[in-house]
């Protein structure tokens, strides 16, 4: 178990460890305490090395060990034989200085004193607390060993420990005691001299100590709950690492992560020691594990971590093109310099490195004379500040297709070197430093909602920072309706038949009335190709809404449901001549996207008023296949072409009344709509007749857990302020997916179960014929077995259904209860575009529609 600095600096944090060891001893465990130095001292012990006068080192060490007094006092405490030494050897290596030991042999032994002075203490006190402690010199078990290219400086102040599993320590403590209290960060070199662990040594001699004593786990208590797949403070919607393996927590570590020291892990891989970081504070927390390899995980993305302060160094010769040693020469120079290079980038003729402040000493004049050598043999260039965000993750080839969304936002901005890791972990785009800290949050809610951060694996991820943490303010999500009030008679539907969809209208008008409170929006019309039921057409009519078709059959349905006072909008899309012959003896409103249909049917819309849908340029969604925009889709007329629309126009007596512009669905950044109504108002003010502006739909729908909300008080302080730049024209929308899709459920019941290799098939009876999205858009839906909700997930399977087709899958590598047969799943957010889309393939029976009021 390991403390640190600032959990043995204090009486309560003392009274805190000795709760803690007392609860492993109940156990049945032994226990070794590693503890850092408390709180300060470290730095008050360096101060004193840097002092050329005797007085003031004298003066140092009093004052450090007046620190160690005042606790013991607070412990009620006399000093104990143990700490007495110690603070005796202090003040005498303050009153004699460096001398014939050297100054860097001095300093060693001088800072090792910290963590010697602080484990005395304690030992002292978990002994008078009821817990008898031996007290331990690590520099008795931790030899270091010396490595090649290192220099004296390296071998004294930041020096290795080669951790083999030693039975013999283990027997010898096994006859002294049940708790030992020992120090981080000091070892023992061949010569006899203390030495120092550097940077993170407290971490890696508890790893150390784990592996000579083959420990059940290595504990290192901190004051986080773990690691986190992002920083919590940049981002705190970040989510607890529930599970890791070695080499994904060393690269989440040395790529940005501050809870962990990379080094520290390597000492447990062989004796495959686990070890878990746990929130002293809040010990109830179940914190992070980390161990050797799981296998029965899908690939995920763990974490994005970023550093700043790095410099890039690009190397640019037409001559090092397929020339023996040139790479050789340039790496010499960095090796003279002491400088350790991380990112290496290269092409014909340029290698591109990037320099990380954390292992090397960075200020301009090293810099400036590294490329001054670098400069005799090639073109030299240094690129600072930079910033290297990382994606970690096993198998990150694996999972490049889910990052496509990701990846876009990289070409937004400079990306001055890519590496993709040699082990297959990580992922790394080098940037300037001044983007980091928007782009972070950013990029974290993207690989959630592109499904490539697993945060449904509840066995990997766990509570966010700010469910931990965080003060209360932001409120936690509603839990769904399916879960509550109407389990029971869901699953009392489930037992009766399968498969059937469940719309739940109070659902239903909740999510109208939210939308009904954006102020600055005229008129709200419904897709209805989102879900057609005459229940939750006549429920949307009830709370004022029009309605946007895009067929005949639609505008029929609309027409039976609903009063005639419910306005309509006709939006079809390459329909025939007499779609539009037939809508055109309805109250609806028709929109034209095309110069085609005034050039070849210009009299059938002479005199008429219609709204023109413009393509911006530009689409937007979760999945390519529901961006609507672009001339990539087949949706809306380029702007380019709106100058012979509208002579077009004029020739057949049309009037532009409205202008349409819709660029995808599943969009959550509430600026995008306004981006919208600003480009439509510049194009209606060149046109005259303009009277209305409607911007889509597309409002997204979060589905993964965790992943934002799009925040509608945002959109609504949006649109009033760009209304408020063109009051004169009406703002419409014409929201679908938004409305229905978190009120219907699919209802399935689980029919047999199957594995292959290290596959879990589960069957239920119905699949992609009922939902097509998961194989049309690869969406991601949540699926439940409703009969044992309250059951561990602890099996992996592919959901799938009695289609014959391999496509035929409604998730992949979901998290749920071990299922028998005649179980009834659900699979969430079906209420849109389900059973629209549905068909009759295989000859399945359809599923059925229930309506709950």
């Amino acid at each position: 178990m390991k403390f640190g600095g600032t959990s043995v600096a204090t009486l309560p944090r003392w009274q805190n460890i000795r709760e803690l060891v007392a609860s492993r001893r109940a156990e049945g465990a032994r226990v070794l305490v590693v503890v850092s130095a408390l709180t300060g001292i470290t730095d008050a012990l360096k101060q004193m090395c840097a002092q050329e006068d005797k007085g003031k080192r004298v003066e140092a060490a009093r004052a450090i060990a007046q620190r160690h007094y005042d606790l013991l006092d607070h412990m009620q405490l006399a000093v104990p034989a143990t700490l007495a030494e110690r603070l005796s050897e202090l003040a005498m290596l303050a009153e004699d200085g460096p001398g014939a030991m050297g100054e860097l042999a001095w300093a060693a032994l001088v800072q090792a004193h910290g963590e010697l002075m602080s484990s005395a203490l304690g030992a002292a006190f978990l002994s008078h607390a009821g817990l008898p402690t031996e007290w331990l010199d690590a520099r008795d078990c931790l030899a270091a060993v010396a490595l090649p290219n290192q220099n004296e400086r390296t071998k004294l102040l930041s020096a290795m420990v080669e951790a083999r599993p030693d039975p013999a320590l283990n027997a010898r403590l096994a006859e002294l005691g049940e708790v030992f209290i020992t120090q981080g960060f000091i070892a023992r070199e061949a010569q006899g001299r203390t030495v120092l662990l550097g940077r993170g040594g407290s971490d890696t001699s508890a790893s150390y100590f784990g592996a000579l004593l083959k420990a059940q786990r290595v504990e290192i208590w901190t004051d986080v709950a773990g690691m986190f797949t992002a920083n919590p403070r940049q981002v705190p919607g970040a989510r607890l690492l529930q599970r890791l393996d070695y080499e994904e927590a060393q690269e989440i570590a040395s790529t940005g992560a501050k809870v962990l020291h990379p080094r520290c892990l390597s000492p447990l891989r062989e004796p495959r020691v686990p070890m878990l970081i746990k929130d002293t504070n809040r010990p109830e927390l179940e914190g992070t594990v980390i161990g050797p390899e799981v296998r029965e995980h899908a690939p995920s993305v763990k974490a994005i971590s970023a550093r700043k302060g790095i410099t890039l160094v690009s190397m640019e010769s037409v001559g090092m093109w397929q020339q023996v040693g040139f790479l050789a020469d340039v790496f010499a120079q960095f090796k003279q310099h002491g400088l350790s290079v991380d990112l290496i980038g290269s092409a014909e003729t340029n290698v591109t490195v990037s320099l990380d402040p954390t292992e090397n000493l960075l200020d301009s004049d090293a810099i400036a004379a590294l490329a001054s050598d670098l400069a005799k043999v090639c073109r030299v260039k240094v690129i600072a500040p930079c910033a290297a965000i990382t994606l970690v993750g096993r198998g990150m080839r694996s999972m490049l297709h889910t990052l496509s969304g990701v990846l876009a936002e990289f070409g937004q901005i400079r990306v001055h070197l890519i590496s993709q890791s040699s082990n297959n972990l990580n992922l790394t785009f080098v940037v300037d430093e001044n983007v980091v800290d928007d782009l972070l949050p950013h990029l974290h809610e993207l690989l959630i909602a592109a499904g490539a951060l697993r945060t449904d694996d509840s066995a990997l991820f766990g509570p966010s920072w700010q469910a931990l943490y965080g003060s209360g303010e932001v409120a936690a999500p509603a839990a769904s309706w399916w879960r509550t009030a109407e389990r029971e008679r869901l699953l009392r539907l489930g037992a009766e038949r399968t498969p059937r969809y469940v719309y739940h209208l109070p659902t239903v008008r909740q999510q109208a009335r939210e939308l009904k409170s954006l102020g600055a929006v005229d008129r709200l019309h419904y897709a209805v190709k989102a879900n057609t039921h005459p229940a939750i057409l006549k429920a949307l009519a009830e709370e004022g809404f029009g309605f946007e078709c895009v067929s005949p059959g639609e505008l029929k349905a609309v027409l039976a449901a609903v009063p005639e006072s419910a306005p309509l909008l006709f939006t079809p899309n390459f329909a025939p001549r007499a779609d539009y012959e037939w809508a055109l003896t309805t109250r609806a409103t028709i929109s034209l996207d095309a110069l085609y249909q005034l050039e070849n049917w210009g009299e059938l819309f002479r005199g008429r008023e219609i709204v023109l849908r413009v393509d911006l340029g530009r689409g937007l969604g979760h999945h390519e296949k529901v961006r609507t925009g672009g001339s990539g889709s087949k949706f809306g007329l380029p702007v380019e072409l709106v100058d012979s629309f509208l002579r077009l126009a004029d020739a057949h007596g049309v009037i532009v009344r409205g202008l349409h512009a819709h660029l995808g669905s599943g969009i959550l950044d509430e600026g995008h709509w306004g981006e919208v109504y600003g480009q439509l108002a510049s194009l209606a003010e060149r046109i005259g007749s303009v009277a209305f502006l409607d911007i889509g739909g597309g409002l997204g729908v979060p589905s993964h857990p965790g992943e934002a909300r799009l925040d509608i008080a945002a959109l609504d302080r949006v649109l009033r302020s760009v209304k408020a730049a063109y009051p004169h024209y009406q703002l419409w929308m014409e929201p679908g997916r938004y409305l229905v899709a978190d009120a219907g459920v699919l209802l399935a019941r689980v029919t047999q179960q199957k594995g292959k290799g290290s596959w879990r098939y589960l069957g239920v009876d119905t699949g992609m014929n009922s939902l097509i999205r998961p194989a049309l858009y690869e969406a991601w839906h949540e699926i439940v077995n409703l009969t044992r909700l309250d059951e561990p997930a602890t099996g992996l399977f592919q959901v799938v259904g009695p289609i014959c087709e391999s496509g035929d899958v409604l998730g992949t590598d979901r998290r749920l209860p071990e299922a028998q047969e005649g179980d009834v799943v659900l699979v969430a957010q079906a209420g849109a575009y389900g059973k629209v889309m549905s068909s009759p393939y295989n000859m399945r029976d359809e599923a059925e529609e229930v309506i709950l009021d």
